[in-house]
Protein backbone atom coordinates (compact mmCIF):
# COMPACT_ATOMS: atom_id res chain seq x y z
CA UNK A 1 0.00 0.00 0.00
CA UNK A 2 2.79 2.07 0.56
CA UNK A 3 5.07 1.55 -2.60
CA UNK A 4 3.75 4.52 -4.44
CA UNK A 5 4.80 6.85 -1.19
CA UNK A 6 8.53 5.19 -1.31
CA UNK A 7 8.39 5.41 -4.92
CA UNK A 8 7.78 8.81 -5.40
CA UNK A 9 10.08 9.60 -2.64
CA UNK A 10 12.84 7.56 -4.29
CA UNK A 11 12.25 9.54 -7.33
CA UNK A 12 12.12 13.05 -6.01
CA UNK A 13 15.52 11.87 -4.56
CA UNK A 14 17.35 10.78 -7.37
CA UNK A 15 16.21 13.79 -9.39
CA UNK A 16 17.72 16.17 -6.72
CA UNK A 17 20.87 13.82 -6.58
CA UNK A 18 21.13 13.87 -10.70
CA UNK A 19 20.11 17.95 -10.92
CA UNK A 20 23.14 18.55 -7.85
CA UNK A 21 25.81 16.01 -10.08
CA UNK A 22 24.60 18.06 -13.47
CA UNK A 23 25.28 21.81 -11.24
CA UNK A 24 28.61 20.67 -9.71
CA UNK A 25 29.95 19.42 -13.58
CA UNK A 26 28.93 22.98 -14.94
CA UNK A 27 25.93 21.55 -16.50
CA UNK A 28 22.53 23.24 -16.74
CA UNK A 29 20.13 21.38 -13.88
CA UNK A 30 16.92 20.18 -15.86
CA UNK A 31 13.83 21.61 -14.12
CA UNK A 32 10.70 20.20 -13.94
CA UNK A 33 7.91 23.08 -12.68
CA UNK A 34 4.14 24.56 -12.98
CA UNK A 35 4.18 27.56 -14.77
CA UNK A 36 0.57 29.80 -14.67
CA UNK A 37 -0.01 31.96 -17.56
CA UNK A 38 -0.82 35.18 -17.63
CA UNK A 39 -4.84 36.18 -16.71
CA UNK A 40 -4.45 39.19 -19.21
CA UNK A 41 -2.19 41.58 -22.12
CA UNK A 42 -1.44 43.89 -18.51
CA UNK A 43 0.42 41.13 -16.76
CA UNK A 44 3.90 40.05 -18.14
CA UNK A 45 4.37 36.76 -19.95
CA UNK A 46 6.03 33.93 -17.81
CA UNK A 47 9.70 32.65 -19.10
CA UNK A 48 10.32 29.21 -20.02
CA UNK A 49 14.01 28.36 -20.39
CA UNK A 50 15.33 27.09 -23.84
CA UNK A 51 18.59 25.42 -24.70
CA UNK A 52 19.65 24.25 -28.32
CA UNK A 53 20.82 20.78 -27.18
CA UNK A 54 17.75 20.03 -24.82
CA UNK A 55 14.16 19.60 -25.33
CA UNK A 56 11.17 21.59 -23.73
CA UNK A 57 7.76 19.37 -23.32
CA UNK A 58 5.14 22.66 -22.56
CA UNK A 59 2.13 20.45 -21.41
CA UNK A 60 -1.41 22.00 -20.71
CA UNK A 61 -4.47 21.73 -19.22
CA UNK A 62 -6.91 21.54 -21.16
CA UNK A 63 -6.86 20.98 -25.50
CA UNK A 64 -5.54 23.40 -27.33
CA UNK A 65 -5.97 24.57 -31.14
CA UNK A 66 -2.42 23.35 -32.40
CA UNK A 67 -3.28 25.44 -35.96
CA UNK A 68 -2.74 28.61 -33.91
CA UNK A 69 0.32 28.01 -32.70
CA UNK A 70 2.76 30.92 -33.04
CA UNK A 71 6.40 31.62 -32.87
CA UNK A 72 9.94 32.40 -34.20
CA UNK A 73 10.69 29.77 -36.60
CA UNK A 74 14.24 30.83 -37.34
CA UNK A 75 15.13 30.81 -33.92
CA UNK A 76 12.68 28.24 -32.34
CA UNK A 77 11.43 24.50 -33.51
CA UNK A 78 8.66 22.96 -32.69
CA UNK A 79 9.67 18.82 -32.90
CA UNK A 80 6.04 17.80 -31.95
CA UNK A 81 2.60 18.23 -31.27
CA UNK A 82 -0.39 16.68 -29.41
CA UNK A 83 -3.78 17.56 -27.70
CA UNK A 84 -2.53 19.07 -24.84
CA UNK A 85 1.40 19.33 -25.62
CA UNK A 86 3.70 21.02 -27.36
CA UNK A 87 7.66 20.32 -27.39
CA UNK A 88 9.80 22.88 -28.63
CA UNK A 89 13.85 23.31 -29.12
CA UNK A 90 15.52 26.44 -29.12
CA UNK A 91 18.17 26.14 -32.97
CA UNK A 92 21.08 27.15 -30.92
CA UNK A 93 21.08 28.62 -27.65
CA UNK A 94 19.07 32.28 -27.81
CA UNK A 95 21.82 35.16 -27.10
CA UNK A 96 21.73 37.34 -23.76
CA UNK A 97 18.78 39.70 -24.10
CA UNK A 98 17.14 37.32 -26.97
CA UNK A 99 13.72 36.72 -26.25
CA UNK A 100 11.18 35.47 -28.22
CA UNK A 101 7.48 34.94 -27.34
CA UNK A 102 5.11 31.34 -28.53
CA UNK A 103 1.55 31.45 -27.88
CA UNK A 104 -1.44 29.04 -28.76
CA UNK A 105 -5.34 29.35 -28.01
CA UNK A 106 -6.75 26.70 -25.97
CA UNK A 107 -9.95 25.16 -27.39
CA UNK A 108 -12.13 24.40 -24.58
CA UNK A 109 -13.57 28.22 -24.49
CA UNK A 110 -12.45 29.29 -20.86
CA UNK A 111 -10.34 32.36 -20.31
CA UNK A 112 -8.06 32.91 -20.58
CA UNK A 113 -7.98 31.82 -23.94
CA UNK A 114 -4.37 31.98 -25.10
CA UNK A 115 -0.86 30.91 -23.31
CA UNK A 116 1.58 32.67 -24.28
CA UNK A 117 5.30 32.53 -23.15
CA UNK A 118 9.01 34.52 -23.51
CA UNK A 119 11.46 31.30 -24.31
CA UNK A 120 15.07 32.56 -23.26
CA UNK A 121 18.05 30.53 -22.54
CA UNK A 122 19.49 30.45 -18.96
CA UNK A 123 23.16 29.82 -18.15
CA UNK A 124 22.78 27.69 -15.46
CA UNK A 125 19.12 25.37 -16.24
CA UNK A 126 16.90 24.41 -18.71
CA UNK A 127 13.41 23.86 -18.45
CA UNK A 128 12.48 20.03 -19.08
CA UNK A 129 8.68 19.94 -18.72
CA UNK A 130 6.50 22.95 -17.67
CA UNK A 131 3.07 22.15 -16.36
CA UNK A 132 1.07 25.10 -17.73
CA UNK A 133 -1.61 26.04 -15.09
CA UNK A 134 -4.28 28.82 -16.01
CA UNK A 135 -4.94 31.52 -13.00
CA UNK A 136 -7.82 30.69 -10.65
CA UNK A 137 -11.04 32.46 -11.79
CA UNK A 138 -12.53 35.65 -10.38
CA UNK A 139 -15.04 35.13 -7.41
CA UNK A 140 -17.89 36.84 -9.52
CA UNK A 141 -17.48 37.09 -13.14
CA UNK A 142 -17.02 40.66 -14.16
CA UNK A 143 -18.99 40.45 -17.63
CA UNK A 144 -21.63 37.64 -19.03
CA UNK A 145 -20.40 38.32 -22.54
CA UNK A 146 -18.72 35.68 -24.11
CA UNK A 147 -14.89 35.83 -24.40
CA UNK A 148 -13.78 35.83 -28.18
CA UNK A 149 -11.70 32.78 -28.33
CA UNK A 150 -9.88 32.42 -32.22
CA UNK A 151 -9.49 34.96 -34.78
CA UNK A 152 -12.87 35.97 -36.48
CA UNK A 153 -13.46 37.47 -40.27
CA UNK A 154 -13.96 41.01 -38.61
CA UNK A 155 -10.80 41.11 -36.87
CA UNK A 156 -9.04 41.29 -40.16
CA UNK A 157 -11.00 44.60 -40.79
CA UNK A 158 -10.29 46.24 -37.35
CA UNK A 159 -6.97 45.19 -37.22
CA UNK A 160 -6.22 46.69 -40.42
CA UNK A 161 -5.44 43.75 -42.75
CA UNK A 162 -8.27 43.80 -45.28
CA UNK A 163 -9.19 47.47 -46.50
CA UNK A 164 -12.01 48.08 -49.36
CA UNK A 165 -10.32 46.92 -52.35
CA UNK A 166 -10.30 43.76 -49.99
CA UNK A 167 -8.10 40.32 -50.77
CA UNK A 168 -7.30 38.82 -54.05
CA UNK A 169 -6.05 35.67 -55.03
CA UNK A 170 -4.29 34.65 -57.89
CA UNK A 171 -3.46 30.74 -58.76
CA UNK A 172 0.42 29.61 -58.69
CA UNK A 173 1.89 27.34 -61.17
CA UNK A 174 2.74 23.15 -60.02
CA UNK A 175 6.61 23.04 -59.24
CA UNK A 176 8.11 19.55 -58.63
CA UNK A 177 11.47 18.95 -58.25
CA UNK A 178 11.93 15.39 -58.67
CA UNK A 179 15.84 15.72 -57.18
CA UNK A 180 14.76 16.74 -54.02
CA UNK A 181 11.31 14.64 -54.11
CA UNK A 182 9.09 17.60 -53.32
CA UNK A 183 5.90 18.72 -55.22
CA UNK A 184 3.74 22.00 -55.14
CA UNK A 185 0.06 21.71 -55.76
CA UNK A 186 -2.97 24.12 -55.81
CA UNK A 187 -0.57 27.02 -54.85
CA UNK A 188 -2.48 30.40 -54.15
CA UNK A 189 -1.40 34.14 -53.65
CA UNK A 190 -3.15 36.14 -51.36
CA UNK A 191 -2.62 40.22 -51.46
CA UNK A 192 -4.42 42.72 -48.64
CA UNK A 193 -3.41 45.90 -47.10
CA UNK A 194 -0.36 46.10 -46.51
CA UNK A 195 1.16 42.25 -46.75
CA UNK A 196 0.97 39.03 -49.19
CA UNK A 197 1.23 34.85 -48.33
CA UNK A 198 1.39 32.04 -50.30
CA UNK A 199 -0.30 29.08 -49.48
CA UNK A 200 1.02 25.74 -50.92
CA UNK A 201 0.14 22.16 -51.05
CA UNK A 202 3.45 20.31 -51.13
CA UNK A 203 3.55 16.70 -51.40
CA UNK A 204 6.55 14.63 -49.78
CA UNK A 205 7.73 11.91 -52.48
CA UNK A 206 7.21 8.43 -51.13
CA UNK A 207 10.96 7.18 -50.88
CA UNK A 208 12.19 10.26 -49.27
CA UNK A 209 12.43 11.21 -45.88
CA UNK A 210 10.20 13.57 -43.16
CA UNK A 211 10.55 17.12 -44.42
CA UNK A 212 10.32 19.46 -41.61
CA UNK A 213 10.04 23.42 -43.49
CA UNK A 214 12.22 25.86 -40.88
CA UNK A 215 12.66 29.18 -43.18
CA UNK A 216 10.95 30.47 -45.94
CA UNK A 217 12.44 33.84 -48.47
CA UNK A 218 11.52 35.61 -51.49
CA UNK A 219 14.73 35.82 -53.31
CA UNK A 220 14.95 38.57 -55.90
CA UNK A 221 17.45 38.48 -59.01
CA UNK A 222 17.65 42.20 -58.34
CA UNK A 223 17.53 44.07 -54.71
CA UNK A 224 16.06 42.79 -51.66
CA UNK A 225 15.82 39.39 -50.14
CA UNK A 226 12.62 39.15 -47.44
CA UNK A 227 12.39 36.98 -44.76
CA UNK A 228 8.83 35.81 -44.52
CA UNK A 229 7.02 34.15 -41.69
CA UNK A 230 6.68 30.24 -41.94
CA UNK A 231 3.38 28.36 -40.86
CA UNK A 232 3.26 24.68 -41.72
CA UNK A 233 -0.32 23.18 -40.98
CA UNK A 234 -0.28 20.01 -38.15
CA UNK A 235 2.96 18.91 -36.60
CA UNK A 236 5.11 21.21 -38.65
CA UNK A 237 6.43 18.45 -40.75
CA UNK A 238 5.49 16.53 -43.81
CA UNK A 239 5.99 12.43 -44.02
CA UNK A 240 7.26 10.51 -46.65
CA UNK A 241 4.36 9.79 -48.95
CA UNK A 242 2.02 13.10 -47.36
CA UNK A 243 1.21 15.92 -48.44
CA UNK A 244 0.50 19.23 -45.85
CA UNK A 245 -0.05 23.20 -46.30
CA UNK A 246 2.95 25.63 -45.79
CA UNK A 247 1.99 29.38 -45.54
CA UNK A 248 4.82 32.17 -46.34
CA UNK A 249 3.91 35.42 -44.99
CA UNK A 250 5.80 38.74 -45.15
CA UNK A 251 4.80 42.25 -44.72
CA UNK A 252 4.45 44.35 -47.75
CA UNK A 253 7.51 47.15 -48.45
CA UNK A 254 7.70 49.35 -51.15
CA UNK A 255 8.72 47.74 -54.24
CA UNK A 256 8.31 48.25 -58.17
CA UNK A 257 5.36 46.43 -59.96
CA UNK A 258 8.12 44.62 -62.10
CA UNK A 259 9.76 42.72 -59.67
CA UNK A 260 9.73 38.74 -59.75
CA UNK A 261 10.64 36.89 -56.75
CA UNK A 262 11.83 33.07 -56.28
CA UNK A 263 10.11 31.82 -52.99
CA UNK A 264 12.95 29.37 -51.47
CA UNK A 265 11.71 27.00 -48.76
CA UNK A 266 14.68 25.65 -46.34
CA UNK A 267 13.95 22.52 -44.83
CA UNK A 268 15.76 20.01 -42.38
CA UNK A 269 18.79 18.13 -43.95
CA UNK A 270 19.27 20.26 -46.75
CA UNK A 271 16.05 19.61 -48.65
CA UNK A 272 14.81 22.87 -49.81
CA UNK A 273 11.92 23.62 -52.75
CA UNK A 274 12.30 26.70 -55.11
CA UNK A 275 9.14 28.07 -56.41
CA UNK A 276 10.21 30.66 -59.58
CA UNK A 277 8.44 33.93 -61.04
CA UNK A 278 6.84 34.85 -58.11
CA UNK A 279 5.17 38.13 -59.25
CA UNK A 280 3.77 40.80 -56.58
CA UNK A 281 0.63 42.32 -58.10
CA UNK A 282 0.53 45.74 -59.30
CA UNK A 283 -2.10 46.44 -57.30
CA UNK A 284 -0.46 45.99 -54.37
CA UNK A 285 2.29 47.52 -54.89
CA UNK A 286 0.47 51.46 -55.76
CA UNK A 287 -1.77 50.63 -52.40
CA UNK A 288 1.57 50.91 -50.42
CA UNK A 289 3.29 53.88 -49.23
Amino acid sequence: MFQPLRLSLALALLWGAVARAESAHGGRVERLRAVTIASGPAEPLPEVHVTGDKPTLLFFPAPIQVKTLTFDESRIRVLDTGGRSVVIQAVTDLKEGERHEIGVFFADGRAPSRAAFVLVTDPTEVDARIDVQRPEPPAAPCSTEAQPRTPLPEDFVLLGYVSKEGVSVTPLKDVEDEAQGLKTTSGLFYRGKGWVLVSLEIENHSMKPRWTPQEAAFTGIRGPSLQARLVVEGKGMIGPGEQGRVLAVVDMPTLSADTFFTLELRGASGRHLKIPNVRFPKAVMEGVQ
